[in-house]
Order: C-alpha cells, then sequence, then structure tokens
C-alpha cells in the first residue's frame, strides 16, 4: 500500500482551490476563487494564494506555508472553530479587529474536512 502524504504547502493550496472551485453543491456554488497567484512562494510567514468570495464579497483568504495552509475567516468563527476542531483540524482564534479564525490545513487529506468547515461561514 502506498503511504503517501501531501504536506507541500503550493499543492494543499492548489487542491483546496479545486474543491471551493469544482464543487456545485450550496452553498458552494456561490463560491469564487479570486485574485489567485499561480507563482506564489510559500514563506514561514504565509503568502497569499488566493481569496474567497461569495457572491461577490469577501468570505476568506488562503495563504501558503511550505507545509501547510492557512485559511483566515472573519466570519461565524465560532461555528467555523467548532467544526473544524470535531473535524480533527487545526484551528485557532486570532485576536485582532475584526476577529478573526484561522484554519489550518497541513495534508491533503484534511483538504474536504477544512472545506466543511469553511462552509460554516458561508
Amino acid at each position: 500500500m502506498v503511504e503517501d502524504r501531501i504536506t507541500d504547502g503550493v499543492r494543499i493550496a492548489q487542491l483546496l482551490s479545486s474543491e471551493f472551485d469544482g464543487r456545485e453543491d450550496p452553498p458552494l456554488d456561490s463560491v469564487a476563487v479570486v485574485n489567485a497567484d499561480p507563482d506564489v512562494e510559500p514563506s514561514e510567514d504565509g503568502a497569499l494564494a488566493y481569496e474567497l468570495e461569495r457572491n461577490g464579497d469577501p468570505a476568506a483568504k488562503v495563504f501558503v506555508h511550505p507545509d501547510r495552509v492557512r485559511i483566515e475567516l472573519t466570519d461565524e468563527i465560532e461555528a467555523v472553530e467548532r467544526k473544524a476542531a470535531e473535524s480533527g483540524i487545526r484551528v485557532r482564534p486570532k485576536a485582532v479587529r475584526p476577529p478573526r479564525v484561522l484554519v489550518f490545513v497541513e495534508s491533503g487529506a484534511e483538504v474536504k474536512r477544512a472545506v466543511d468547515a469553511v462552509i460554516e461561514s458561508l
């Protein structure tokens, strides 16, 4: 059995983008990947790879690190935090104004669970 685990931040961001862009079930049917940087270089602090919009309104920002992706959300942060934690996805609040929640996607296997958590904010 092959035990490959996708832990490259850029590849995880691509998988995540495909999931957001390719699914047509509500509420993802109204989500668009925008401002994508196809040449994004991961950084320790996180480089902005793309943003998500829902019906033309900002919904999330996706940052690429060398070994993971960070999604920043400002809406329904408690629901996102709860769903991510229930799914075993690393999540933490960010104490800024407006408050945010950070969802970390650390492998390709976590992409679908991360999308389910993000759906809570849509």
